[in-house]
């Protein structure tokens, strides 16, 4: 248990993957704009973290991985499949991007519409590819602990989002010089708040 709540923390604080690694930067910057469609992309990339990694996790360990076969036959248990982790886990993103764009569209048109093309773009964001290369990098031993990595990840990446669009709500009203409007204040908050990030790797887990 303690091991994967130290999974949990690192993931989200130590590891973000917006703050300590830059992946998901184009939705993360594009998004941004407003809480209310942040919160709504930032849910949707838990739920896509959540899903796909302890999946890619599954395929990684009874298909793909070298000898990974040796369950379905012994003469398999020499086949390495690993060279197609990349398509595989794409394959899987994709699937699970195309089930919650459904459910967004059934159940909250105004967010859909707000999100419009960032949606579906959640299938070609590297933070969620990561997460799976960062779960089979790691070679975690047990589906629990990818699992809690994926939840953990998505959780970093919402707070990331969440917290750049309240302050770029807050700065609307504040006078910023004209060159740095726009995108150019975004790029300096952002590398603030990665700054301010890098204070948690002093927790020891």
């Amino acid at each position: 248990m303690q091991e994967l709540f130290n999974i949990f923390i690192r993931s989200i604080f130590i590891d973000n993957m917006v703050f300590a690694y830059f992946l998901g930067m184009c939705s993360f910057l594009a998004v941004s704009k407003t809480v209310n469609t942040s919160v709504g992309l930032g849910i949707a990339v838990v739920f896509v973290l959540g899903i796909t990694v302890p999946v890619d996790y599954l395929l990684n360990e009874y298909v793909l991985k070298a000898g990974a076969l040796a369950w379905l036959d012994e003469s398999l248990a020499d086949m390495d499949l690993s060279f197609l982790s990349f398509i595989m886990f794409i394959a899987i993103i994709a699937s699970m991007v195309q089930l919650v764009e459904m459910v967004v569209e059934k159940f909250s048109p105004a967010l859909y519409s707000s999100l419009g093309i960032f949606l579906p773009l959640i299938a070609v964001n590297c933070a969620i590819l990561g997460g799976s290369l960062f779960m089979q990098e790691r070679e975690y031993q047990t589906v629990a602990q990818a699992t809690v990595f994926g939840i953990g990840s998505g959780i970093g990446w919402f707070l990331a989002i969440v917290g750049i669009a309240a302050i770029r709500e807050k700065m609307r009203y504040s006078n910023i010089p004209a060159p740095l409007r726009g995108l150019g204040i975004t790029f300096i908050l952002t590398g603030l708040m990665g700054i301010a990030f890098m204070s948690f790797l002093g927790i020891k887990l």
